[in-house]
C-alpha cells in the first residue's frame, strides 16, 4: 500500500469552507488512470487532481484533473488549488513568481501575486447556439428565451453554454430543473454557466452560477472555467468597460467565493483568487 501526500484546498476564498474545494494528490505518477478515477469518485468533489512529473521541460509540474465521472483537459479552480498545494508542499518554481502547469490542454501559465494566484486562461473559442439550443437551456433554467441577453457555447478546455441574464439578482433567483439541464449535454457542453451584472457600487461586479448535472455536479460552488467563459463573453460583448472585475459565486449554496478577473493588454484573460488548505495528510492507495 502506498502513502501519498494529500491536500484538500478551498479555492476562491480566504475563509475555510466558503469557497470551492479540490482534492489534490501530490504524487500521482504511480497511479493508473483507473485508480485516479476511482479516487475522484470516492472524494465526490467536483474535481480531484493528481500532481505528476512534467514531460515538458518548460513546466514545473503536470496535472491530471478528474470529475467523479471523467477526466478533464483543464479546469480553473483545480488549477488554482493545485498550485497553492504544490507551493505549500515546497515546490520551487523555475521562475520566481511564476508557475507553468502542464495539462492535457497544454501549458498553463500562472502568476503569484502575494497570496493571489492567477492563471492565464486558454484561448476561448466561440460557437453560436441555435434557437433550439437556446430554448432548451432557457427551459432548463426556468426562464423564457428572451430573458437571455446574450449567449455562446464557449470552449476553454471544458465547454460551457454561457448565458447572460438581466442582472445579478436574476441569476441568484434561478431555480433550474436539473434533469432538463442534464439533457443539454447533447449540445456538446460540459454544463451551463449563467451570469448577470450588478450596478456600480455593489460588492462584486458580476454574479455567476454554474450547473453541470450531466457530469454529476448539479451546481458547482465556484467555477474557474465557467468564470473564464463569462470573462470571454464579457470581453467579446464589451459588457464592462473596466480592465478588471470581481465575480461572486456560491452564495446560493452557502459559499461566498470571489473570482478576480483581469484583461491583459495583449488579449490574455487572467483569472484567479485566494486559496486556503483545509485538510492535509496522507492518502493510502
Amino acid at each position: 500500500m502506498k502513502a501519498l501526500g494529500f491536500r484538500q484546498v478551498d479555492v476562491f476564498t480566504q475563509v475555510p469552507f466558503r469557497g470551492n474545494p479540490v482534492a489534490v494528490v501530490l504524487d500521482g505518477d504511480g497511479l493508473s488512470a483507473e485508480q485516479m478515477q476511482a479516487i475522484a469518485r470516492w472524494t465526490n468533489l467536483s474535481e480531484t487532481t493528481f500532481v505528476c512529473d512534467p514531460t515538458d521541460a518548460g513546466a514545473d509540474y503536470r496535472l491530471r484533473i478528474f470529475t467523479p465521472r471523467r477526466e478533464l483537459p483543464f479546469a480553473g479552480h483545480p488549477t488554482i488549488g493545485s498550485a497553492h498545494a504544490v507551493l505549500r508542499h515546497g515546490l520551487e518554481p523555475q521562475t520566481a513568481g511564476r508557475l507553468v502547469q502542464e495539462c492535457a490542454k497544454g501549458l498553463i501559465e500562472l502568476t503569484i501575486d502575494g497570496e493571489t494566484i492567477l492563471l492565464a486562461l486558454p484561448t476561448a473559442t466561440f460557437h453560436q447556439p441555435t434557437p433550439a439550443q437556446l430554448a432548451a437551456v432557457a427551459d432548463g433554467l426556468g426562464v423564457v428565451p428572451s430573458a437571455i441577453a446574450s449567449a455562446a457555447i464557449i470552449d476553454v478546455g471544458p465547454v460551457w453554454f454561457t448565458a447572460q441574464l438581466a442582472n445579478g439578482a436574476a441569476v441568484r433567483e434561478l431555480a433550474p430543473d436539473m434533469q432538463k439541464l442534464a439533457a443539454t449535454e447533447t449540445i456538446g457542453a460540459h454544463g451551463v454557466t449563467v451570469f448577470g451584472l450588478y450596478p456600480a457600487g455593489a460588492e462584486a461586479e458580476v454574479e455567476v452560477r454554474s450547473f453541470a448535472p450531466g457530469d454529476g455536479i448539479p451546481e458547482d460552488p465556484v467555477c474557474g472555467s465557467g468564470n473564464g467563459c463569462v470573462a470571454a463573453l464579457i470581453r467579446r460583448e464589451r459588457a464592462l468597460a473596466q480592465p478588471s472585475y470581481v465575480a461572486a459565486q456560491g452564495r446560493c449554496l452557502g459559499r461566498d467565493g470571489r473570482v478576480a478577473v483581469r484583461f491583459g493588454d495583449d488579449g490574455t484573460i487572467w483569472l484567479g483568487g485566494h486559496a486556503v488548505t483545509c485538510v492535509e495528510g496522507v492518502l493510502h492507495v
